[in-house]
């Protein structure tokens, strides 16, 4: 039985000692590898939102989404109009009215330029993130519209807005539910809109109009990185090309965890609860850091060579989400690094390997004759009984050694207690 032991301790040192939580030459080259072939993918298949071969796809997606959110909501298509993206979203519009949805400089008493191509970026309440929400709700109980243009924080009245609801809660919760419906039918453009149209802007992309600042070639002409952004969405670089701009990034972080979790599990011969792929590992999130580097690398030269120096097309064909999602991964590396991890995020991570042991413990449990343990649980407590029963030391003695014998429990002794196994000065007690 020790050997055994020894030898199960043994082999599990040999694992630890042949496996350890840092990169090699070969996770290095598998993570280049899987950025390499998501870059071909960025490169040939993303490109910008002129040529995306993938962004017809992304964009037929999103038209199906439209549709089928638009008949949770009552839109009942026409006989052979059940394809029709343009009556559903005329359908969302008229379902989901807002007061903040000036498409032009004249909605604005020409306060600032704006046009139908980039009203949904400057109107910061068509924005799919938390700020969008923000200002929706603010602009429909204050009847108001806010925008952004060059740097500046621009709110005007409109006409006076009544949220259904009686009460506060009831109103606020009319409010985002507006807020959402108003969302989904510019998502996929206008209803009056020719060819693509122009969709919402990828979260968080309006605050580029805060970047009032730098000189930019755009052409003939030089223009701040606000300008450029502006230029840009009105190209088409909205937030479904931002689903299709996903798809690389995607493909790269699965594809380097498929081959981490492979290469764990039949090569290093981990449990496989051990090859679940979580940021605790330290060569994963090596791995995905280059991975996602070689996939910026090949889509920043590829901007960079084909924009012939011009911003707004170097814009066009960068990768935003890839290089966000890349500065994501070394802005958490440096915190883990540097252990800058918050005690709320400490507090999380504590109760995931809780949650963990409390699994195996789980697992453990299920193996577990149940049966079988009740009966031997039945004896024990009748055992219990019987001794609270007992009135004296020899009843006692004799109801030990009855249940002993019945349990099948051999004696650590031969005979008579009393009378030989103490009398015996070389006796000892031997248990089996």
């Amino acid at each position: 039985m020790t050997n055994n032991i020894d030898m199960i301790s043994g082999n599990q040192k040999v694992q630890q000692a042949f496996y350890h939580d840092k990169c090699d030459k070969y996770d290095y080259l598998f993570a280049v590898g899987c950025g390499a072939v998501a870059g071909m993918v960025d490169i040939f298949l993303v490109g910008s939102p002129m040529d995306s071969k993938l962004g017809k796809w992304t964009d037929a997606q999103v038209d199906k989404a439209v549709m089928g959110f638009a008949k949770t909501c009552g839109w009942s298509p026409r006989l052979g109009q059940e394809d029709n993206v343009k009556s559903a979203i005329g359908f969302l519009e008229k379902k989901f009215p807002v007061n903040y949805d000036q498409r032009h400089s004249g909605d604005v008493g020409n306060l600032f330029s704006m046009s139908a191509k980039n009203h949904h970026m400057k109107s910061l309440a068509h924005s799919p993130d938390i700020i969008g929400l923000f200002f929706s709700i603010l602009n429909q109980f204050t009847s108001t519209a806010s925008f952004l243009d060059n740097g500046e924080l621009i709110t005007i009245p409109t006409d006076t807005y009544e949220l259904q609801g009686h009460n506060f809660i009831a109103k606020l919760f009319c409010g985002v539910v507006n807020w959402f419906g108003h969302i989904m039918s510019d998502i996929a453009g206008s209803s009056g809109a020719e060819g693509r149209g122009s969709g919402i802007i990828i979260p968080f992309y309006e605050l580029f109009q805060l970047c009032d600042f730098g000189s930019f070639q755009v052409g003939e002409n030089r223009n701040t990185l606000a300008t450029v952004a502006t230029k840009v969405f009105q190209e088409g670089y909205d937030a479904r090309f931002g689903l299709t701009m996903a798809i690389p990034v995607v493909l790269c972080d699965l594809s380097i965890k498929l081959v981490w979790a492979i290469r764990r599990r039949f090569y290093y011969k981990r449990p496989l609860a051990e090859c679940i792929p979580t940021k605790q590992h330290d060569d994963l999130r090596v791995m995905l850091i280059v991975g996602n580097g070689t996939l910026c690398v090949m889509d920043g030269a590829d901007a960079a060579i084909r924009s012939g120096g011009n911003w707004v097309t170097f814009f066009l064909r960068l990768n935003i989400i890839a290089w966000f999602r890349f500065a994501m991964l070394v802005f958490r590396e440096i915190c883990i690094r540097c252990k800058l991890s918050t005690p709320l995020q400490k507090q999380l991570e504590a109760y995931k390997r809780i949650n963990e042991a409390l699994v195996v413990y789980l697992a453990q449990l299920k193996q577990l004759d149940i049966a079988k343990f009740k009966e031997e649980t039945e004896q024990y407590n009748k055992l219990i009984r019987l001794m609270d029963k007992a009135n004296s030391e020899e009843e006692l003695n004799v109801l030990l050694i009855t249940e002993c014998k019945a349990l099948g429990i051999q004696l650590p002794y031969e005979g008579d207690f009393d009378k030989d196994f103490m009398q015996d000065e070389s006796a000892v007690l031997i248990f089996k």
